[in-house]
């Protein structure tokens, strides 16, 4: 399976590490690698992680990763894993919640 990295995802990422690296850039750095690679890891199992709870499409999943949640879409019919968005767990955009699909 492929796997697209949606605009949306790159720029809040970009932001998360940003801020994280005001603290300590080694940390920004440890944080986006081990990110990298659960998100390399997705293919192997796509429904591994819980169906979302922002989304009602099953193929829309939740992964935690250290008080992010990363939603992603499984498309079987594309061989794809698109990753759509990250941010924090508790405190989810509000464009997001309970769409039905993206």
């Amino acid at each position: 399976m492929t796997i697209i990295y949606k605009k949306s995802f790159e720029n809040q990422l970009l932001q998360i590490v940003n801020y994280i690296s005001k603290d300590k850039v080694s940390a920004s750095i440890k944080f986006a690698n081990e990110l990298e690679k659960l998100i390399l890891s997705i293919p192997d199992n796509p429904y591994k992680y819980r169906k979302s709870i922002y989304f009602s499409n099953k193929n829309i999943r939740d992964m935690i990763y250290k008080g992010y949640t990363v939603n992603y879409k499984v498309n079987l019919q594309k061989n794809q894993i698109e990753i759509l968005r990250i941010f924090n767990k508790n405190k989810p955009p509000k464009d997001i919640t309970n769409h039905s699909s993206q």
